[in-house]
């Protein structure tokens, strides 16, 4: 692959990593509640949702069920009503991802359920997909081999997903340190809960 259009590539879809949207307010969110090392876990499934949606886009299959949003409809709605119960319990100060007010009390949520988190916030969000549609194909010189030339890109838009997450994840974990100083235990779950409702709604409706 060329030097020129990887020069391309790369600025293209870090911008589009970068630019805020549901899976960097997630990974915030939980930087916020759970802080990096955690919120790792959920990345992990976010970049295998996002690493699947680029495969199907460059094969086609995207177009296809972009022209057909019913097949979304159903696991968007479950996958934002999920997020939505997970914001209230974190803007009342409960659940297992809201930072408890006791330090003697420790709440936990399994791997497993920050990876399937990711994962499918990832693959259910249209934006997304539309994305990779229309940037990624441009891309992949059909005079060459394919599968090559996808591995290569992949892992470039999978590295920039992770350190996009990772500045996202981190600045979450500031504001955390930041008004733990004060105590405000509180308040820090009422911003990330309504972080998490606002990731909710985004991925159900729009």
């Amino acid at each position: 692959m060329s030097l020129a259009m990887l020069s391309v590539f790369v600025p293209t879809f870090f911008f589009v990593s970068i630019t805020p949207g549901m899976c960097m307010t997630l990974a915030m969110t939980l930087g916020i509640t759970l802080g990096v090392k955690r919120t790792l876990w959920m990345m992990w499934g976010e970049m295998l949702g996002v690493g699947l949606v680029a495969v199907l886009a460059v094969l086609g299959v995207a177009a296809v069920l972009l022209t057909y949003p019913g097949f979304f409809q159903v696991f968007k709605w479950a996958g934002g009503a999920y997020l939505f119960y997970i914001g209230i319990q974190m803007w009342q100060s409960r659940g297992r991802m809201a930072i408890p007010e006791s330090a003697a009390v420790r709440q936990t949520v399994s791997a497993w359920q920050l990876f399937v988190q990711g994962f499918v916030t990832a693959v259910a969000n249209p934006k997304g997909w539309a994305f990779h549609v229309a940037l990624l194909p441009p891309f992949i010189n059909q005079q060459q081999p394919l599968i090559p030339q996808l591995s290569i890109l992949l892992t470039i838009i999978l590295l920039l997903e992770f350190i996009c997450m990772l500045v996202y994840a981190g600045g979450g974990k500031a504001l955390r340190v930041f008004l733990q100083h004060a105590h405000n235990v509180r308040l820090l779950n009422r911003i990330a809960g309504s972080l998490m409702l606002g990731v909710g709604v985004w991925l159900a409706f729009f």
